[in-house]
């Protein structure tokens, strides 16, 4: 279950580092890959709850931090909801 970063680049061009406690991120996002919004944002809620739940298998508690990130997407991905074609790019995933 090693943790495993990935860098997206948002519509507005800002790039930033992501955080999952397991590699099943990659499952769900691969480098180079551009996602529409609503896409992204599914993907991400699906492996990020997927990821918080390995941890809470393994060690008995859900992963905090994974929600955390969830949250932080969400909070940046909503000014481009309602953008027309707005994409995110994966850029890269690092364990």
């Amino acid at each position: 279950m090693p943790e495993t970063f990935w860098t997206v680049r948002w519509p507005d061009g800002a790039e930033e580092r992501l955080y999952s406690p397991s590699s099943i991120i990659g499952e769900l996002f691969t480098a180079g890959q551009s996602y529409e919004v609503k896409d992204f944002l599914n993907r991400a809620r699906i492996g990020l709850t997927r990821a918080s739940n390995r941890v809470e298998k393994k060690y008995g508690f859900a992963c905090s931090s994974a929600m955390d990130q969830l949250t932080r997407i969400e909070t940046r991905i909503a000014p481009f909801e309602t953008q027309t074609g707005a994409q995110i790019t994966c850029l890269g995933l690092t364990h």
